[in-house]
């Protein structure tokens, strides 16, 4: 991968050149190691997710199936960091010799700062969900969620040269978006409910793949979707305890849905939100968040470990913690 500085809004002290090679079983090459001198690895098996509140997650009992089913004994805890605690916090796990941790909101953005290297999709994507830290302590960051998003899309699902929807302009939507690039879509327009908030977005996903079309529409005035060949809900509209009755899209805009398009909805608690049902109910293919979220996390200990824990072992033990 060639050294590339993004210019954007971001700050190049944020997301600078991603001088990181991809990492060997999460993706094609190997992290190209410098010459150092020996150094004493006292890294434990060690893991954590941190962010600002943690409430109810289902990343301990999904990471724990993988660890087993690797054979690995490890630990996985809920550490929650508040945004002014992030710096005591990393200290904290360099200190005590874990080995990795994984990033949820509000830390995404911040985490940043503090590490060494980025890899690619933290790069394109903006955040950082997934940290992996070296024997020398150094912190190499990376992105998961566009690796989960892709990698929950079936094979036989052909998007080269389609059109997709995207529900929503925050940061799973711009994972989303990166995923979508390399699956070779021709456009993707964005629906939101406040439009000069995303132009910020715009910019950068047009600068980034300058041979696809971005668009920005006003979510309220969805009328008709049959032009998409996949609809991907990225708003927390239909999340359990946030509208977990509602649909970002009313019934007649999903209904002009073509009989082959997808509606893929980020949201994994509950398993099948209204959106997904309704879907259903039209006879249209469907994917759910929870794929997404299990492959993240199979993505991240493909990270850790260099070795792929079974993917079915860790969506039974989240299925089993809803």
């Amino acid at each position: 991968m060639q050294p590339e500085t993004v210019k954007t809004e971001v700050p190049s002290y944020v997301f600078g050149p991603s001088r990181m090679q991809e990492n060997k079983g999460y993706s094609s090459m190997p992290i190209q190691q410098s010459t150092r001198v020996e150094i004493k690895d006292t890294r434990e098996n060690k893991f954590a997710l941190i962010g600002y509140p943690l409430g109810h997650s289902l990343s301990p009992v999904i990471h724990q199936a993988g660890f087993k089913s690797l054979g690995i004994n490890a630990t996985y805890e809920l550490l929650e960091t508040p945004p002014d605690d992030l710096v005591d916090r990393i200290k904290f796990l360099k200190s005590n010799n874990y080995t990795g941790f994984n990033v949820t909101i509000p830390l995404k953005l911040p985490i940043s700062l503090f590490v060494n290297e980025v890899d690619k999709y933290a790069d394109l994507a903006r955040a950082v969900n997934t940290v992996k830290i070296e024997a020398d302590k150094t912190l190499k960051a990376y992105n998961t969620d566009v690796t989960g998003f892709r990698r929950a899309i079936p094979d036989d699902i052909d998007l080269r040269g389609k059109k997709v929807a995207i529900l929503g302009t925050g940061g799973a939507a711009h994972a989303a978006c990166v995923a979508l690039t390399e699956c070779g879509v021709s456009e993707i327009a964005f629906f939101t409910r406040n439009i000069p908030n995303s132009i910020d977005l715009m910019n950068y996903v047009r600068r980034q793949f300058p041979a696809i079309t971005f668009n920005v529409y006003q979510i309220e005035n969805i009328r008709h979707l049959g032009e998409y060949a996949m609809l991907v809900n990225t708003t927390p509209i239909g999340m359990l305890g946030k509208a977990g009755d509602m649909m970002p899209v009313e019934q007649y805009a999903l209904e002009t849905l073509n009989k082959d398009a997808v509606v893929y909805d980020v949201i994994y608690n509950p398993k099948k939100t209204v959106l997904i049902k309704a879907a259903e109910k039209l006879n249209l293919r469907t994917i759910t968040g929870l794929d997404m979220l299990v492959y993240q996390a199979v993505a991240a200990q493909e990270i850790w470990f260099g070795h792929t824990p079974d993917w079915k072992d860790m969506k039974i033990a989240a299925l089993e913690a809803l």
